[in-house]
């Protein structure tokens, strides 16, 4: 298909369609031949997405050219909704429909499947056939599959045109779902085993015939649409979770995971915590428009401007060992045996802790006025609150203990994986050593920065390996650094933790 002309340029009469040389395509020939032209020119195909490049991309990239519709099949989490979506970049920017109001579906104008399309087309002379664009944003179609019904996507008898006396069985007595509708675009079902069997059967006949069947009559609809799935392997292997029919005909199955290694979750929770900083820096700016437009000068105090604000935001530093404890911390409830497997351990894990553990660390820098603002160890204290609804247990394995403990027991086996990668053991007598002369160190999320500053003063050569962990002369990174070598201590067992009144008294 050739690239669509500007917007000012683009036919508006089938007598200009054709002479502008436009071919018609079926959807999936036309993501094949865009997707083959990117490919080709070494383009980027999916942006935003890591950790697949030598997994799931190969097999998805087959797949495309293979014109299959796809089933992206993996754990919560694993950006299979995501994948599906990028699917649709490979669609023309803008495709030319019939433009009238009495065609529910964006007909070709070449081969138009309505009985009213085929009626201009056929009896109208071509320069009287309007024409109109379907932009690429727009023919694309999501759907949430608990709680869908057969007339949701693939439609239902309107009653108010079988009152006006059509017959049952035309086509003009059809209110269309979103399927038909979406013709000549791509569709997706999310969490297909959850789909009710009549409308799984719905779609087999869709997928085997493309035709639509309604009420007992059959309405023969060469329907161009390409279909993509997504399920929970735990649920889509289950028998009579999804009909055997529908599982033949979908074309190829792509199986996602979560990362391989701990640096590849660590770019993509930065990569999501920047997308989501810059979508928060977009409203803003808007806002700012928005207010500025709106002012009236006047006397009276004014406030910083947002841009000053947004700046005051963004004052932190994480050190990338407190990413990693974020990452890992996902990493070891994949691997806890009291944490149900099947259902998985999403990336959102991540994403939710690590945004807790930054609003922890810019309340204790507002409130005691430290800049900047540098996450600790007592900084996840507060990720009760944002990983507990993300976890389903394993009722056998984790039958005698709460969700806290079982909690506890993740975050302690992710601070000594991590600290044992950060901390030579040669280093660890020496600093243990103190506790055994009585010594107690007493941490906090709202402690300043400066008693951890006292704490190095008493004893400062034993704290020198604490500072290898993250080389900087800030107090609040150095305040950090410390915290992670006594909660590392404790996790190994060299020393013991108590805790009270908010904070945590570390002892032998």
């Amino acid at each position: 298909m050739l690239d669509s002309p500007p917007t000012g340029a683009r036919p508006r009469t089938l007598a200009e369609l054709r002479a502008s040389g436009w071919l018609s395509k079926t959807v999936k020939q036309e993501i094949h031949d865009n997707f083959l032209r990117r490919l080709q020119a070494g383009d980027e195909l999916y942006p935003g997405i890591i950790g697949y490049d030598d997994t799931v991309l190969p097999e998805l990239n087959i797949a495309i050219l293979a014109q299959h519709d796809l089933l992206f099949l993996g754990e919560k989490g694993q950006a299979k909704s995501r994948l599906m979506r990028l699917v649709a970049s490979f669609l023309d920017p803008a495709i030319p429909y019939i433009d009238d109001p009495a065609i529910p579906l964006h007909d070709d104008p070449y081969r138009p499947i309505t009985k009213r399309g085929r009626i201009l087309v056929e009896s109208c002379p071509a320069d009287e056939v309007p024409i109109a664009w379907w932009l690429r944003e727009d023919r694309y179609a999501e759907r949430l599959a608990p709680g869908t019904k057969f007339a949701d996507i693939i439609g239902e008898i309107d009653p108010a045109k079988l009152a006006a006396g059509v017959s049952m069985s035309a086509e003009d007595a059809l209110h269309f779902g979103l399927i038909p509708r979406m013709h000549r675009g791509i569709f997706a079902m999310n969490e297909l085993p959850e789909l009710d069997e009549l409308v799984q059967v719905g779609l087999f006949n869709i997928l085997e015939e493309r035709d639509v069947q309604i009420r007992g009559y059959p309405v023969k609809f060469d329907i161009d649409v390409m279909i993509l799935f997504s399920a929970n392997p735990a649920t889509y292997n289950r028998s009579g979770k999804v009909i055997p029919q529908l599982k033949d005909r979908i074309g190829s199955i792509i199986h996602t995971h979560y990362p391989l290694e701990r640096d590849v979750g660590v770019r993509i929770l930065e990569q999501e915590v920047d997308l989501k900083a810059e979508s928060e820096k977009r409203k803003a700016d808007e806002s700012e428009s928005s207010e500025a437009s709106r002012a009236v000068p006047g006397p009276g105090p004014a406030g910083p401007p947002p841009s000053a604000v947004r700046l005051a935001a963004a004052d932190i530093v994480v050190p990338y060992f407190m990413k990693e404890l974020v990452e890992e911390i996902s990493r070891a409830a994949r691997n806890s045996k009291y944490i149900d497997h099947e259902s998985g351990v999403s990336a959102r894990l991540s994403l939710a802790n690590y945004r807790t553990m930054i609003a922890s660390a810019r309340h204790r820098s507002a409130v005691l006025g430290e800049r900047p603002a540098v996450p600790r160890i007592s900084d996840l204290g507060h990720l009760y609150a944002s990983s507990l609804g993300k976890l389903e247990l394993d009722l056998m394995g984790a039958h005698q203990m709460s969700e806290r403990q079982v909690l506890d027991a993740v975050l302690a086996e992710a601070i000594g994986t991590v600290f044992s990668e950060y901390v030579d053991k040669h280093g660890l007598a020496e600093i243990s050593r103190i506790f055994s002369e009585g010594v107690k160190i007493e941490v906090g999320d709202m402690l300043p920065s400066a008693h951890y500053a006292e704490l190095v003063k008493r004893v400062p050569p034993i704290w020198d390996k604490a500072f290898e962990v993250n080389a900087s002369q800030d107090p609040a990174v150095r305040a950090s650094c410390i915290e992670f070598v006594l909660a590392g201590l404790y996790a190994t067992d060299r020393i013991s933790r108590s805790q009270r009144h908010g904070r945590i008294v570390y002892e032998l």
